[in-house]
């Protein structure tokens, strides 16, 4: 009976090629299914990415450019005189222009609306004139001034001429007088060359970042000067020196907890050493620059004891083989193999550290700052703070120069990040 029943068991079990067959089109269906979710992902990734870009430009590009008002000014010498040109009355000069121009307006409120077709900094810009060349007084000089915030918001197109009188900020009158002026070549869009080179202002067409990114400057400097050679001693000492116990594993669970801790930690403890404890001064780039010298400590530790790390145990052996003390290997063979490592770290540590804000909010560099600062000690705020400001702000062209200001911070960052890349790709060694 079993020898009868032998072959028919043995036909109907299933054959191992069949089994194989089978597992490997699953094991084939899953991997194409893994590919195309990843694919996927990394193509909504772009798509999200492009879209925030498109945004960020669409709405910041303008404001690179500034409506001008061209006004033929008298530098009238019973207003400027020799004495009192620091605080002579210049709105006086540019309304006198306005209205001869415009002999036809009468009335309080319509004479401020025409006030209001120039910006109220075209003043700073006759008071330099009139202090770098004196000799303008008693002329009369034909001269390009910034045009109010809503003027500019017209011409770019932000501001709806369809909709009724009592739904935008520009009368009929005034869109009236910004036809004429335009169609007489008397206004035009210049480079916003002020976007550059000035600080802040509570006027949105005078209000530049240069001040923020001076802040910037100082701030990343202190914390450059301070976090790289303290993270990599930090990290020589951790990886070539320490003894293996269970303090330095306390260290290093510490180190990579701290890289961990969220920012405005960090400016809590700012606040309360530097500031209370010291009494250092406050909105200063060099409290900032502490402050984040102590948030970017751990990322260029860990960076450089990995760089260290990634240099072959040879080298070592080779250098102390040849009589070299612990000391020279390190020093003379090992810390140069592993600086391009270090430099990276170093780099992507400055470009995080750029990007904070919460932690500076902490120690006060949320002021409004309007002077350009000129040491680590001065008044100062960052981009990035500077950004928070605009975009608190509830002006229409503060939105523009929001963007614009998140355009520049993008662009030292990918440029620091680039910078990174290509120090890696230039330095590296492959063992």
């Amino acid at each position: 009976m079993n020898n009868h029943s032998t072959p028919e068991v043995a036909a109907a079990a299933p054959r191992t090629i069949d089994i194989v067959n089978r597992s490997l089109k699953r094991r084939y269906g899953a991997e194409r299914r893994f590919r195309f979710y990843g694919l996927a992902a990394i193509v909504l990734s772009i798509v999200f990415l492009a879209l925030l870009f498109v945004s960020i430009v669409g709405k910041g590009y303008s404001a690179f450019w500034q409506t001008s008002v061209r006004l033929t000014v008298f530098f009238d010498p019973e207003v400027l005189k020799q004495d009192t040109l620091v605080s002579a009355d210049y709105g006086a000069l540019v309304r006198e222009s306005l209205f001869k121009m415009f002999p036809q307006v009468e009335g309080r409120q319509d004479k401020r609306q025409l006030n209001a077709l120039v910006s109220s900094g075209a003043v700073y810009q006759l008071r330099s004139m009139a202090l770098k060349d004196p000799e303008i007084i008693g002329r009369t000089v034909e001269v390009w001034l910034p045009a109010g915030a809503d003027v500019d918001m017209l011409i770019k197109g932000h501001f709806r001429r369809d909709l009724p009188e009592d739904e935008r900020r520009v009368s009929d009158k005034q869109i009236a007088w910004i036809d004429r002026l335009a169609a007489e070549g008397h206004l035009e869009r210049k480079f916003n060359i002020t976007f550059l080179t000035t600080g802040d202002s509570r006027e949105p067409e005078l209000a530049g970042i240069w001040g923020a990114v001076s802040g910037s400057f100082f701030t990343l400097l202190i914390t450059l000067v301070l976090s790289f050679p303290i993270g990599v001693a930090a990290a020589v000492y951790l990886e070539e020196f320490a003894k293996k116990n269970r303090w330095t594993d306390l260290i290093e669970v510490n180190i990579n907890n701290l890289a961990a801790v969220p920012s405005i930690v960090f400016g809590l403890l700012g606040l309360a050493v530097f500031l209370n404890l010291f009494g250092l001064p406050r909105s200063a780039p060099l409290v900032g620059g502490l402050v984040l010298t102590l948030m970017t400590l751990p990322t260029i530790i860990i960076a450089s004891r990995s760089a260290l790390k990634s240099v072959p145990p040879s080298i070592r052996e080779a250098a102390l083989g040849v009589g070299a003390s612990k000391m020279q290997m390190v020093v003379h063979h090992v810390l140069p193999l592993a600086l391009p490592g270090m430099l990276t770290g170093a780099i992507i540590g400055m470009a995080r550290a750029l990007g904070e804000s919460a932690p500076l909010l902490m120690i006060g560099m949320v002021a409004f700052i309007v002077d350009i600062p000129k040491g680590v000690t001065d008044p100062a705020t960052v981009l990035p703070v500077q950004i928070y400001l605009w975009a608190d702000s509830p002006e229409r062209a503060f939105v523009e120069r929001t963007s614009a200001a998140i355009m520049v911070l993008l662009a030292f960052l990918v440029v620091m990040n680039a910078g990174a890349i290509i120090l890696r790709k230039k330095f590296e060694r492959r063992w």
